[in-house]
């Protein structure tokens, strides 16, 4: 079935994201499907899945800023820094709400993170944490990512505390918590994540796969993803654009939505000078 848009789900914990693409390919018989950022098996919440021509947006959203909600607890961690994995090491330091305060804004900012053993980077083909499992540990490279605001929202109990972490994309909040831990002369391991914004996707706005099976779902449509002005093309210029041509055009915006002589969208296109041409096409 020729569908098209982005279906915003609601992803559970204990299911993988590439299940949840599966699932919703198959439930709303899409010809193709995909989703913008994968959420760990253990991770819950917002995983914008792409149906049909949508999938053509993957390097579009790739770079997207991402908000988490995440719980924190210092005093052990695992080999996976999260809860998938067996503890390894404990200790009896005690982090209080006034410790963790005072350490968050040496994260702020730009800096290189090391990923977690247990992550999705390849290494020579592999992903790392298929390697660890089978007890090779491989060296892997830091990233530099940025976090733009990381908020202590409460403490839970003892040593754990909630936080909403607002990051760039390709930030591992395992590591976070790692890191965080270091610093407190500690160890750390993350409880839960869940993912509340992607892009301009709000956790809000998603629904649960159950939700889905039963109908409850919108699919948005791809022209309106795109905050730009729009423009309609005569039959001539709408020709030129999808043969990959450029246009001599005038506009203060640097991307426009392009619409052909029958309102069809054509995809987004952008300005050089005063030269157009679709960069993302989309029919």
């Amino acid at each position: 079935m020729n569908i098209n848009g982005i279906v915003l789900v609601n992803k559970d914990k204990n299911i993988s994201s590439n299940s949840v693409v599966n699932k919703v390919k198959w439930l709303l018989k899409a010809d193709k499907a995909g989703h913008f950022g994968t959420l760990d098996v253990l991770g819950e919440g917002l995983l914008p899945v792409a149906l049909g021509k949508g999938t053509k947006l993957f390097d579009y959203f790739l770079n997207k800023d991402k908000v988490y909600k995440t719980i924190f607890k210092f005093g052990e961690t695992t080999a996976t820094l999260d809860l998938e994995g067996e503890i390894t090491q404990r200790n009896d330091v005690i982090v209080s709400k006034s410790d963790l305060e005072q350490i968050l804004p040496l994260f702020l900012g730009k800096f290189n993170q090391m990923p977690p053993q247990y992550s999705a980077k390849k290494v020579n083909g592999k992903k790392a944490y298929e390697l660890a499992r089978e007890g090779i540990k491989v060296e892997l490279k830091p990233k530099e990512i940025e976090i733009y605001s990381i908020k202590l929202l409460k403490e839970i109990e003892k040593n754990t505390f909630e936080l909403e972490v607002w990051c760039s994309s390709g930030t591992f909040i395992r590591s976070l918590c790692r890191d965080m831990a270091t610093k407190l002369n500690t160890y750390g391991v993350m409880q839960s994540i869940i993912r509340t914004r992607c892009g301009i996707f709000y956790l809000k706005d998603s629904f649960s796969l159950k939700e889905i099976e039963k109908g409850n779902y919108s699919i948005i449509p791809l022209e309106n993803i795109f905050d730009c002005p729009k423009f309609t093309f005569n039959k001539v210029d709408t020709e030129k654009l999808l043969n990959g041509m450029t246009l001599t055009f005038e506009s203060d915006f640097e991307e426009i939505k392009c619409y052909g002589y029958d309102n069809s969208f054509l995809g987004i296109g952008k300005m050089e000078r005063n030269n157009l041409k679709l960069k993302l096409r989309l029919i």
